[in-house]
């Protein structure tokens, strides 16, 4: 056995039976999104009761949907400018990769200003927002996502921690 395995063990082992299956459940779930260090976040959803697991779905779930989407299979020729350009000899693999970080650019942006909870350049609004978890049944549990943008990279289902963007 490792380290992180005794390390994993030990912990479990101080906890109560429910919270022990809770944690142990949960390392089963961040292992199957591929999370190298799927023990520490699980300890952490426990022990800080942050919605670690719900942060990870999403920001990979931002990934897929709104990075990695860009180098599948006809994704750019939808694009008229990027037909045009592929059309003009372009290597297209620079243009996914153009794509890919734009992308990226665009979503770390959006979940920065969702980590603000409101716009820091407006005066006098008495408005603001929060991203929450909810519950399967989608109710709100009370436990915000708070600090979405520090995490975005270490999403990256590549494990590359989006390196690959800047070359």
């Amino acid at each position: 056995m490792d380290d992180v395995e005794v390390t994993w063990q030990s912990w479990l082992s101080g906890l109560a039976p429910s919270k022990r299956a809770a944690a142990e459940s949960l390392r089963t779930q961040f292992e199957a999104l591929g999370a190298a260090d799927a023990p520490d976040w699980a300890r952490s959803e426990v022990d800080e009761n942050l919605p670690q697991l719900a942060r990870s779905v999403l920001l990979r779930s931002l990934w897929r949907g709104a990075i990695d989407c860009w180098a599948g299979p006809g994704a750019l020729e939808q694009v008229a400018a990027a037909r045009r350009l592929l059309d003009a000899g372009a290597d297209k693999d620079d243009l996914v990769l153009l794509a890919r970080a734009v992308a990226y650019e665009a979503v770390f942006a959006a979940v920065d200003e969702l980590d603000c909870g409101g716009d820091v350049n407006v005066s006098g609004m008495d408005v603001g927002w929060v991203v929450m978890e909810s519950g399967e049944d989608g109710s709100p549990t009370g436990r915000l996502l708070s600090g979405l943008h520090e995490d975005l990279l270490a999403m990256d289902p590549s494990g590359r921690d989006g390196a690959d963007l800047w070359q």
